[in-house]
């Protein structure tokens, strides 16, 4: 399952056979007070070339968040505009030159792009497209 919970919202995650949770703070801005909740394949459909599956799990004029599974073996290029932050779920990658297993994070500045070559097993990624730090970022209530 994968949830967005801005301050203010609460979840109570569990998993019956345990499981490795992925908290990313900091992250909402001012306005962002909707919870979005997805289960496993859920999410709308998206496409990159070398990418088997992708789904888009939030977007807005500001960010994309996505999660996809990327074919062994190929060449992975994301253009970065605004920033770019990314976690390695399972597989392994060789990312600008870094090889790169499971439960690694990534962040990269504007204007440097990910360069990807996914290893033989393939790799799923969640990404962020966005600005790595919001000048309007939403403070946790006290």
């Amino acid at each position: 399952m994968r949830a967005f919970n801005p301050p203010g919202t609460s979840h109570t995650p569990a998993s019956t056979g345990g499981c490795t949770i992925f908290v990313r703070l900091w992250q909402f801005r001012s306005g962002d007070d909707a919870q979005v909740v997805w289960r496993p394949k859920q999410g709308k459909p998206g496409e990159r070339d070398g990418a088997i599956a992708a789904r888009i799990l939030f977007e807005d004029s500001a960010e994309n968040v996505c999660i996809e599974e990327w074919r062994a073996g190929t060449s992975v290029k994301i253009a970065n505009g605004q920033g770019l932050e990314f976690l390695l779920l399972s597989g392994d990658l060789t990312v600008n030159g870094d090889k790169l297993e499971a439960q690694s994070w990534g962040r990269l500045p504007a204007g440097r792009n990910l360069r990807a070559v996914v290893g033989s097993a393939g790799a799923q990624i969640w990404f962020k497209e966005a600005p790595l730090e919001h000048k309007d970022i939403l403070q946790m209530p006290g």
